[in-house]
């Protein structure tokens, strides 16, 4: 009986993570190969994208990036008789409150959380880049689409916090069981 992850919309089954493995087999570059031309596995990759869970439950997720909210003040008009050092004070007040602002709104997006951990002791930019890559053949094997690409999925309007967790999950699983190093990975001698 295949195993199931169910997390709100999204349906991750053991068919679906093999037929996400003949995708990567079928790719035109290595999957599991990164820009810095070295190799990666498996469990680096799955350790990426277990951090990027951990990431987003902590910091919280957004679907997609936005300004943060606008002061409560603005700048006030200034006249010929407001010095210097006002403008300046009240510039730099200005300033720390945006910065307070954007602090409060530290939720993240998938895509800046796996960029985050890339220049952790969790990752780097060549697992952020093959975990990227895995998400998208998953998404491709979730839609039995070759076009789709994970970025574009998970910013659709109806995606939630559990189905990026969910397929992040399935990810870190994908890349334990088919990566460099994982039992599914080595030759099978007959």
């Amino acid at each position: 009986m295949p195993q199931t992850l169910t997390a709100a919309t999204v349906v991750i089954t053991t068919e679906m993570h093999e037929k996400a493995a003949q995708l990567a087999r079928d790719a035109y570059r290595p999957l599991w190969t990164g820009n810095s031309g070295e190799q990666s596995t498996g469990e680096a990759v799955a350790r990426h994208l277990d951090a990027t869970i951990t990431l987003l439950d902590t910091d919280g997720w957004t679907r997609t990036w936005s300004w943060p909210t606008p002061p409560d003040s603005t700048l006030p008009a200034t006249d010929d008789e407001t010095s210097v050092r006002d403008m300046v004070r009240t510039l730099l007040d200005y300033v720390r409150e945006e910065d307070s602002a954007t602090v409060r709104t530290s939720q993240r997006t998938v895509t800046t959380a796996l960029g985050y951990i890339g220049g952790t002791e969790h990752g780097d930019p060549d697992t952020r880049d093959i975990a990227h890559d895995v998400l998208n053949v998953l998404v491709q094997a979730l839609t039995d689409n070759t076009g789709a690409r994970f970025t574009a999925w998970s910013e659709r309007l109806t995606r939630t916090h559990a189905d990026i967790t969910a397929l992040l999950a399935a990810g870190a699983r994908f890349a334990r069981t088919y990566g460099p190093g994982a039992p599914a990975s080595e030759p099978t001698t007959a």
